[in-house]
């Protein structure tokens, strides 16, 4: 019996020994890089952790730097940022670590620490491209534009063919407002990653602000064909088709409403988007519609992203028209935090819909909220002639005159109140509206002031 037990004590000890052997001939250190290179990150976790256990007594740096890489890219930029320190504690000049934990900094929105890291990683290898690249998208997290593209130039130089360094820039001039120098960039950037859906997007929101609403939709629906997810691609679309009035789409195309539309499918809070589809709701004469897209903006909050602009365009010149209807003169425009807008554009559709009263409810919020919009003054003082209290309309169009002594159509509006009320001094309203280029006044001036 003591000869067996003996026997089985050496074959135990022969497989433990074994087994040892085993896993000190393993090295996992490269395990674990052929594991992050082909993204399987956990596996490659665990074995850089076998890696620094089994070398705890002389750790090396790039067992930690390329666990904090794994971490990274599992989301753990805490745990990432431990890894990385400990790296940069054993080796001071590690750069590629300080990136590394410059770019787990970002993750956290912490970007002034992430910066100190960049700069760093630069004084110690000042010809590392991704130091500047990682160093400007910090810089434009915290709108540090010039700084942004700074960084990104001098990326570029060391690596010109680097497609998110092009779109980077791309991105920085668009808001330096230099969107000719940012569709360069993007074409470059679209030329050497061609199915990048965010590449499109960008370069049409640089062709929308040209005023180049065709090819920015081109562009939209080649971003959405790539990636149909994205409700700004859907929106902006329809943004850049009222631009061009196709409000309904023909033929199988889709227009303003059905991007509108999708928008709001794919993000039922999209404030802008109900903005668009009651301004397209409004233009196709569904008024009702229109109202209760306006209230939904409301109702969601302040409306980033939206307001309106005007064409000075006015069809109807007769005096009863003019009382009882709202010219159709409105365009929708994009960049605006006003909150006011969508109460006024409610109250336009509104009053185009009969209901001057409610109108005038709205106009009064959106001059509670904007104390100088001109153009609410103007529509309110419209709206107050039409339910027959002209003293008031025409205080109404002074204000919006005195906001902008350009105001052509208030002072028409103005002279034609005076005119209807026996006050010959609209005739000079009327001449004054007229020279500002308002040629309809004088239609009104042949018939009344002669």
């Amino acid at each position: 019996m003591k000869h067996i037990y003996a026997t089985l004590l050496v074959g135990i000890f022969c497989i433990t020994a074994t087994n040892t052997f085993a896993q000190e001939s393993i090295n996992y250190l490269e395990l674990g890089l052929t594991q992050n290179k082909t993204g399987n990150y956990a596996d490659a976790l665990r074995n850089f952790s076998l890696e620094i256990e089994k070398n705890i007594a002389n750790p090396n740096p790039d067992s930690f730097y390329n666990r904090g890489f794994a971490k990274y890219n599992l989301k753990d930029f805490r745990g990432a940022i431990l890894d990385f320190d400990k790296a940069i504690e054993l080796k001071p000049t590690y750069f590629e670590a300080f990136i590394a934990r410059g770019q787990s900094y970002s993750k956290q929105e912490n970007h002034k620490v992430a910066i100190q890291d960049y700069n760093e990683a630069i004084r110690l290898n000042p010809l590392e491209a991704t130091a500047y690249y990682s160093r400007g998208i910090s810089k434009m997290k915290l709108a540090n534009y010039r700084g942004g593209l700074s960084d990104f130039n001098k990326s570029l130089e060391l690596n010109a063919e680097y497609a998110p360094g092009l779109a980077a820039r791309g991105e920085a001039k668009s808001k330096l407002f230099d969107f000719k120098g940012s569709i360069e960039d993007f074409d470059k950037a679209i030329e050497l990653s061609p199915k990048r859906s965010g590449y499109f997007s960008f370069r049409a929101y640089a062709k929308m602000q040209l005023s180049e609403y065709n090819l920015a939709l081109k562009d939209y629906a080649e971003a959405i064909k790539l990636s149909a997810d994205n409700a700004d691609d859907y929106y902006n679309s329809g943004f850049c088709k009222t631009q061009l009035e196709n409000f309904r789409g023909e033929n199988g195309e889709k227009g303003a409403l059905e991007d509108f539309s999708k928008a709001i499918e794919m993000d039922p809070m999209k404030v802008e988007a109900y903005y668009g589809r009651a301004f397209v709701k409004a233009k196709l004469g569904d008024q009702r519609g229109a109202i209760d897209d306006y209230s939904k903006s409301a109702d969601l909050g302040n409306n980033e992203n939206t307001k309106i602009i005007y064409d000075a365009k006015m069809t109807k010149v007769l005096l009863d028209e003019l009382r009882n209807g709202v010219p159709d003169k409105l365009k929708i425009a994009s960049f605006s935090t006003e909150r006011s807008e969508v109460y006024f554009n409610r109250g336009v559709a509104k009053a185009k819909s009969g209901d001057a009263k409610q109108a005038m409810d709205d106009y009064n919020r959106a001059i509670s909220l904007n104390p100088i919009f001109a153009e609410a003054y103007y529509f309110r003082g419209v709206a107050k002639s039409s339910l027959g209290d002209q003293r008031n309309a025409i205080q109404d169009c002074s204000n919006a005159i005195k906001l902008n002594p350009k105001y052509a159509e208030a002072y028409f509006i103005r002279g034609i109140i005076k005119l209807a009320l026996g006050d010959s001094s609209g005739c000079m309203d009327l001449s004054k509206s007229g020279e500002l280029g308002y040629n309809q006044a004088y239609q009104v001036i042949r018939d009344h002031c002669n």
